[in-house]
């Protein structure tokens, strides 16, 4: 039966409503999105790895002939070893599987096959955990590696994709007009889905997925040139001009030369007679709150009110805070208002900001309650970071009329990638840090000098100072071994510490599993010195400000990206004491060295960021999809940012030509466009 673009998957041969219902976690239910569902990774089938010459640490491809198994080893109840021998190349290789009695005996003694993954172990004995296992037939092949799910596997999906191409009713339908495709000499997208799954080398690979990624780069750069003009309409009563005079005259400190720029730009944007999209961009401690202070400082100046949003108690009074520390001394009434403001307190303050007597309200959630009302809100203030939805936002615009809005980044990213993350917003970057800022210093170490490591932060806590202990996990699986390498559960590890290495010693624990009031009472008592080791996930990435801590600590360090890395070492260092950040690792390998140089030989996180760019890509760098920028799966900058610009040089040549994209060669593209909107305008900030 012949399929068509947009039929449920269930009309593909071999899909039932069972695995229909897998596929919906990847939110896959049409034909065209399982047909779009790219290889996140191929192997090169191609390129045989002598195991002799293998790279200790990497993974690798080998041929290899079995020659004996031994029985299954049972390690504790529900987790089996099996292990399998085989020899290549001359040396012997140990395979170990885990809970997989049926990978080991469909090996056949005698049999070679083609086997990808790490390869470890001495110089004449090798070994590899759980490896892909490859008919040995399929050598020369491009192998299609898909982001699956459990109870899906690569393996299905590539079969379930090449059913539902081999099934359709002529070719795969056209985005892009055909003068566009000769202009920019690209494929069809038929050619470029059917060979992305399926290419016969790497160039045939790369011209498919480039012909997609600048399918989806127009699209969006489309969208975001039509947000940007109908934003560009938007019009309010200027501010100013404003003297910056009296605002500096009570800060304890000179602003850097970013900080400055930043408020320029913001103060020639109030003045303008344009309502402000901003986006203040810095890394970790910059100094981006100091310029939103600016920012409330001339609104105020200009008779308006302003709001500042957090996502918890714990930081809107920190930010309460800091503001009143800026701003009160100038004649400006700072409040506070979140869900535990009592009933009474509640009513004076929206007393007072109806009336006009208060000037920046800073608060939760609760600031977008019914009974919140402004006199006359000028400025909404966020955090792109803590992810408020634009919904959200929006409601509390809606408090006043022609709101001008400023959001705040702490995650440095790379321009390229800032010009598809914010296309619809203004930049204003901060680069260096203010003054005063202690130094991080980095260092890096493998298990075997944990203990030393240990003792390190105990005599720091001794001292009077705190720290934390990071794990990329919250509770433990069957492949996970404590203290030996492998991976740390954080609830086991607490547990371990609270009773071992770190017994007469205060031990919390965060994850972000706890209900938000858990989470803040957890932080609340680091804060206030009560607990003095802190082991968590990363939601300490993002969080309040302890000054007191100095030690930063992060087991199984090749978990996480550089700039989550320098996320959480950014934790530290913002007091007056000297501060460590303690990387461990067991990890080898070429890529896991040059990220630990990275990390150890700058604390700029915009050179961090770069680099991680050109080690991962975009996607595990920011993790698209979940930072919230709809349609954007396959586009990859870490070669440079010309695909991108060919995109919006392409996208704003259409659109001068055709504003509203309403010609009959450009209404597949319309439609495409006018969807991606209405997706952005669900997306957090």
């Amino acid at each position: 039966m012949a399929l068509h673009w947009n039929d449920p998957v269930t009309a593909v041969r071999g899909i039932g409503e069972k695995k229909a219902s897998l596929y919906r976690r990847l939110g896959i239910t049409r034909v065209e999105e399982l047909v779009r569902h790219l290889p996140r990774d191929y192997i090169d089938l191609t390129r045989i790895c002598d195991l002799a010459e293998s790279v200790m640490g990497e993974r690798q491809l080998v041929r290899a002939e079995i020659v004996g198994k031994s029985g299954e080893q049972r390690i504790r109840k529900g987790f089996s070893i099996f292990k399998v021998e085989a020899e290549a190349d001359g040396l012997r290789l140990t395979i170990t599987f885990y809970n997989a009695r049926y990978a080991a005996e469909a090996l056949r003694i005698g049999q070679s096959y083609l086997l990808y993954g790490e390869v470890n172990g001495t110089l004449l004995h090798r070994e590899m955990e759980s490896p892909m296992v490859i008919d040995s037939a399929r050598a020369g092949e491009f192998l299609p590696i898909y982001p699956a799910c459990a109870g899906l596997s690569s393996k299905t999906i590539a079969r379930d994709i090449e059913a539902a191409l081999s099934s359709l009713d002529g070719p795969i339908p056209e985005i892009l007009p055909g003068d566009l495709l000769r202009q920019q000499a690209l494929p069809t997208l038929d050619w470029a889905l059917r060979h992305a799954h399926r290419p016969r080398n790497l160039a045939e690979c790369g011209k498919a997925r480039d012909r997609i990624a600048f399918e989806e780069l127009l699209i969006f750069s489309a969208a975001m040139l039509r947000l940007r003009g109908a934003r560009d309409l938007r019009r309010t009563e200027p501010i100013g001009p404003v003297s910056l005079a009296p605002f500096l005259g009570v800060l304890p400190f000179l602003p850097t030369a970013g900080q400055r720029g930043a408020i320029e730009e913001i103060f020639s944007d109030l003045s303008s007679g344009r309502v402000m999209n901003r986006l203040v961009q810095g890394d970790v401690g910059s100094g981006k709150t100091l310029v939103a202070a600016a920012a409330a400082y001339a609104v105020w100046k200009g008779g308006l009110q302003s709001a500042m949003m957090a996502p918890t108690e714990l930081l809107a009074e920190q930010h309460l805070r800091t503001m009143r520390g800026f701003l009160a001394p100038l004649g400006m009434r700072v409040e506070l208002l979140t869900g535990s403001v009592k009933a009474a307190g509640r009513r004076e303050i929206e007393r007072g900001l109806k009336a006009g007597e208060i000037d920046l309200l800073v608060g939760t959630h609760a600031l977008l309650t019914g009974t919140t009302r402004f006199s006359s809100l000028g400025l909404v203030i966020t955090d792109e970071q803590h992810r408020f939805g634009v919904a959200q936002r929006s409601a509390l615009s809606s408090k006043g009329r022609a709101v001008h809005t400023l959001v705040m980044s702490a995650t440095p990213i790379p321009r390229t990638l800032s010009l598809i993350l914010y296309g619809d917003l203004d930049i204003s970057l901060i680069r260096e840090l203010p003054p005063g800022r202690t130094p991080v210093s980095t260092y890096c170490i493998d298990s075997k000098k944990r203990e030393r490591a240990f003792r390190f932060v105990r005599d720091r806590l001794d001292e009077g100072r705190q720290a934390y202990l990071v794990c990329p996990l919250v509770e433990e699986t069957g492949e996970e071994t404590p203290g030996t390498g492998g991976l740390i559960s954080a609830v086991e590890y607490a547990k371990r510490l609270g009773e071992g290495a770190f017994r007469g010693y205060s031990v919390g624990l965060l994850h972000g599993r706890l209900r938000p009031a858990e989470k803040e009472a957890v932080m609340s008592r680091f804060l206030s010195g009560e607990i003095q080791l802190l082991v968590a996930t990363t939601v300490v990435e993002v969080g309040v400000d302890v000054p007191n801590a100095t030690v930063m600590m992060i087991e199984n360090a090749e978990r996480f990206g550089l700039s989550q890395l320098h996320q959480l070492r950014g934790r530290v260092g913002r007091g007056r004491y000297p501060s460590s950040c303690i990387l461990i690792t067991d990890a080898k390998g070429q890529t896991a060295a040059e990220r630990l140089r990275a990390i150890k030989g700058t604390n700029d996180g915009f050179r961090i960021a770069e680099e991680d760019l050109r080690l991962r890509g975009p996607g595990d760098l920011l993790g698209l999809r979940q930072h919230g920028v709809p349609g954007l799966e396959y586009a990859d900058f870490s070669a440079g940012a010309p695909l991108l610009e060919a995109a919006q040089r392409a996208a704003a040549a259409l659109l001068r030509e055709d504003p509203a994209l309403d010609a009959p060669q450009h209404v597949s593209l319309s439609q495409a466009v006018a969807r991606l909107i209405g997706r952005v305008g669900e997306r957090p900030n």
